[in-house]
Parts: structure tokens; C-alpha cells; sequence
């Protein structure tokens, strides 16, 4: 095998897939990335993955001889990342090793060795590497359901969903987003049993291209005959892998196809003019569980509402956020509808106090309510528009933040009781 790329393609493509390589691999070939160099197209595809989390990516080479190996993926990475940009020559040759260098002296046959060789403008390095023959390949998805779906509303629901997933790996279900699809609508759903987000968005695409394969069962194909939808939740880690492929790539449809516990995500760049796109996967398991019946957690009326510049609300809880104690990370919000003002304020104990004031448009009856800073900030953060609305009924029950206009979001988070 002989190529010749960009520092740049390289770098970026095989730190994309080495997020999949495990930090300690069960065997020592998914220590690796496989490269795969293809004469016919040439194109250069990378693959990465752990028995669990699977990056596949291709880009643009000049492939001289084609062939495909395995070569240590953080060894590479680190020689790579470190080499200064312009043209890479990579090519690989086979020789053999003596009983002597393998360590057994006593066994006279001689085993194939390896050895990778990357030459640039700068220098020359050598890596053993394997053969691609031991590597697994990545889980197909032939039989179940096949779902083009529009990549800015799939990125818009990762983005404002994936934040409130728990890392309790104790409560499996809740390290994932529940993704719910109909004809007209995806939802996202995080929860870690504090805080609920939940980010409804269209998907005009899937209207005209569900497509299900050959052997699917009956709930999936009801989807394509608008009768159903189809529920699945999907790890944190995969998710944002994906978010991140998704920025890095220009396509705008992305290819979902599921069967029971296997979900595999397609897409395509065509960046490159008259040339083949380039292809980008990622496959993941689904998770297993009954995700919890959030739509029942959303209160339907509400006693207290509160309109407030999303930007100046956040600034002032990142400021008292400061002074907060690192046990009870509390602030409390003193809502006065008399004033039409709203007080935040920090008691720290043997450090000291904060207290921020603010104008707002508040309805209903006045309200001491307190919160915790992290889940309070990172909802602020999530609500992307300039102003928002909080409704709430009593200090101890569920408080909504919706965004007022663009998306379609709402943000539970939990009171803390307030200690006199």
C-alpha cells in the first residue's frame, strides 16, 4: 500500500475516529485504527472502533497501491498531529522477524512483521503495525428501518438535549437522549432525574423518504404509513461523537438505519467537485430500559411567570455563581411582583455573599425559590434565544424555562428547599 495526502486530511480524519479507540482494549488490534486505501476511488477511509462505538470517514488521497492495515491509533496520532502541514507519503512493507527478535530463541520460525512508514517534508518515522485481518468489522443494519433525517434540526436537538444526560452509570437508561421519530417531528429527550430537556424539531424531510427494509417488523413499518412513531434511546458518548462528525462535515441529510439494539448513522460531504463524496458512519448500540414517561413530569398550568433577557440572567448567575459553596451550590431567586424585580443572591458560609438585581415581567404572586447553579447555567446556556420565560407554582414543584420564538425547547429543572 502507498498514499499520498495532506497533514491536515489526516490529522483531522484520524482524530475524529480515535474517539472510538478504547484507553484500554481487550485485545490489541482495537488498540488500532484501520486505514483503507482504495485505487478505484482514490479515497482513503479510516475506521475505529471498541465492540460498542464504531467511527468510520473517509477523504481525498492519492493512492498509488492499494491495501489496508491497522496501525497503533495513538502512537500515529501524536506522530501525525506533530508533523508540519504539506504533503504525507505513507506505505507499508512486509518483512519477517527471527526467532532471536520475537523473543522465542528456541523456535526457529520466523513470523511477518509490519513496518508503516510516514515521510514528510521534515522527516521519516517508522511504526510497526498489524494486519487488518483481526480487526472487527462494524455491525450492519440489513433488516429494519432506513430514515433520511435533516442534519441542522438532528444537530439543533443534540445541542439542547444532550447537556442533561446523567453520567450515573448505575441508571443506564438516563446516560442516554430518548429520541422519539415521527413523519413530521423529531423529539429529544435528557434526563438525570434533576432536570428534564426535552427539544422538539422538524423533520419535513423524513416525509418523503422512510424507507423500510426487508424483514422489518410491524412497529417499523407502521412509520412509514404514518400510523406510528418509533422510540430509541441512544448513549451520550455516540451522541456526541456524532455532533461533533456533524460540524465537521457539509452534508444536510443524515441516513439513520436501526434494527433491535443496533444503530448505525450514514452520511455523506461532497465537498470535492466531480469527485465521489466523502462518506462518514458511526454505529452504536441502542440502550436497553423503559426510559421514564417525562411528558408526565411537565406541569400544564402554571400560578408564577417571569419574562427576562436570557443573556442578562445568565450573566448575573455566572457572576453570584462565584461565591456559591462548592456543598450546596445554591442560589436563591426573591421574585417581587409588586416591583416587577427580580434578587438573586449567595449565602457561602466562611466565604461570604453575593446578591444580583434585575427588571422582569412577572405575573402571579411573589416567591422566594432557590436552585442549584450548574443546572440553572447550563439551561441558560442551552435556550439560544434572547429572551425566555420561567413559570413555576410553589417553591418545591417543577419550574419551566421555554425560550420565547426560535426552538421549540423546554427546560425542567427541580427546586432546591430553601434552609433558614
Amino acid at each position: 500500500m502507498k498514499l499520498v495526502c495532506t497533514q491536515s486530511d489526516l490529522n483531522t480524519n484520524l482524530s475524529l475516529v480515535s474517539r472510538a479507540v478504547p484507553s484500554r482494549p481487550t485485545h490489541p488490534v482495537l488498540g488500532n485504527v484501520l486505514l483503507a486505501a482504495d485505487t478505484e476511488t482514490q479515497q482513503v477511509l479510516l475506521t475505529a472502533f471498541d465492540l460498542s462505538l464504531g467511527i468510520q470517514t473517509s477523504f481525498a488521497a492519492r493512492v498509488e497501491a492499494g491495501g489496508e492495515i491497522t496501525i497503533p491509533a495513538k502512537l500515529l496520532n501524536d506522530i501525525v498531529s506533530r508533523l508540519a502541514e504539506g504533503e504525507i507519503t505513507l506505505e507499508d512493507k512486509v518483512g519477517e522477524a527471527g526467532a532471536e527478535e520475537s523473543g522465542a530463541s528456541d523456535v526457529p520460525l520466523k513470523e511477518e512483521r509490519i513496518i508503516v512508514t510516514l515521510t514528510s517534508a521534515s522527516g521519516r518515522y517508522q511504526v510497526r503495525a498489524m494486519g487488518a485481518q483481526e480487526f472487527p468489522a462494524l455491525p450492519r443494519v440489513d433488516a429494519g428501518v432506513a430514515l433520511h433525517l435533516p442534519v441542522e434540526a438532528f444537530t439543533e436537538g443534540l445541542r439542547g438535549s444532550l447537556f442533561a444526560t446523567s453520567s450515573d452509570e448505575t441508571k443506564q437508561v438516563l446516560t442516554g437522549v430518548h429520541l422519539t421519530v415521527e413523519r413530521d417531528r423529531l423529539e429529544f429527550a435528557a434526563t438525570d432525574g434533576h432536570r428534564l430537556a426535552v427539544v422538539q424539531t422538524t423533520n419535513q424531510d423524513i416525509d418523503d423518504s422512510a424507507a423500510i427494509a426487508s424483514g422489518a417488523s410491524e412497529e417499523l413499518s407502521k412509520l412509514a404509513d404514518n400510523t406510528s412513531q418509533l422510540e430509541f434511546t441512544l448513549p451520550a458518548r455516540a451522541l456526541r461523537e456524532l455532533e461533533r462528525m456533524l460540524g465537521m462535515r457539509q452534508s444536510n441529510t443524515l441516513t439513520l438505519h436501526l434494527e433491535q439494539g443496533q444503530i448505525v448513522f450514514q452520511g455523506e460531504d461532497p465537498t470535492l467537485e466531480d469527485s465521489l463524496p466523502l462518506r462518514y458512519r458511526l454505529t452504536s448500540r441502542t440502550l436497553e430500559g423503559q426510559y421514564p414517561a417525562y411528558r408526565q413530569l411537565i406541569p400544564r398550568q402554571f400560578q408564577r411567570q417571569i419574562t427576562i433577557e436570557r443573556r442578562q440572567l445568565l450573566n448575573a448567575v455566572e457572576r453570584i455563581a462565584v461565591l456559591a459553596d462548592q456543598k450546596n451550590n445554591i442560589v436563591k431567586f426573591s421574585i417581587d411582583s409588586v416591583n416587577q424585580r427580580l434578587s438573586l443572591s449567595v449565602e457561602a458560609q466562611d466565604v461570604g455573599s453575593g446578591q444580583e438585581s434585575m427588571s422582569a415581567e412577572i405575573s402571579g404572586d411573589s416567591l422566594e425559590i432557590a436552585f442549584n447553579v450548574k443546572y440553572l447555567i447550563d439551561g441558560l446556556k442551552a435556550l439560544s434565544t434572547s429572551h425566555i420565560q420561567m413559570q413555576m407554582n410553589t417553591a418545591d414543584s417543577p419550574v419551566i424555562l421555554t425560550p420565547l420564538g426560535g426552538l421549540k425547547m423546554t427546560y425542567l429543572i427541580m427546586p432546591v428547599q430553601i434552609r433558614n
